[in-house]
């Protein structure tokens, strides 16, 4: 399978069915997805047809066939994860143990650390802290080019403010 064919739209309806778990109509899929039209959607579902991952019933809905594995996600469950929101929680957890390594160390006054220990451990927490930070928000960023931006949301959030 051509793993370069799910992008963009393409993904973004891939993943809607997998979430839906059930047979979805076109329209359906339309407004689940905030596309502009039936026939843009159609498309798209034209090329997951191809691809064999979605199949069409007799009664012209659409459900998942096979779930793919796709560059740079993991599937958790039904949701399509970035591989880079689990890089963060890697450093995460080895910055938690540094941190409670130093704090330990703090409590026990029996132990004693020297000068340039602790510089070089305190730029490993920083060097740490800036990768997390990058990879969870190029993670998120990922994570929101999957899900549509809820139109009719906004609409409804601005007629309530006055």
């Amino acid at each position: 399978m051509a793993n370069d064919e799910l992008g963009g739209n393409t993904l973004s309806i891939y993943a809607y069915i997998v979430r839906v778990d059930g047979p979805v109509g076109l329209r359906e899929i339309t407004r689940g997805v905030d596309l502009s039209s039936s026939s843009v959607a159609h498309h798209h579902l034209q090329k997951l047809e191809a691809l064999g991952l979605i199949e069409k019933n007799s009664y012209g809905q659409y459900s998942l066939k096979a779930k793919a594995p796709i560059d740079g996600y993991i599937w958790v469950g039904k949701s399509l994860v970035p591989r880079l929101v689990f890089y963060s929680f890697f450093f995460m957890g080895i910055s938690i143990v540094a941190i409670s390594f130093i704090l330990f160390n703090s409590v026990i006054k029996s132990l004693v650390i020297e000068s340039w220990f602790l510089f070089w451990f305190l730029f490993f927490i920083c060097v740490n802290l800036v990768t997390i930070f990058l990879f969870l928000f190029e993670g998120l960023l990922l994570y929101r080019k999957l899900k549509p931006k809820r139109v009719a949301d906004k609409k409804a959030k601005e007629t309530l403010t006055f």
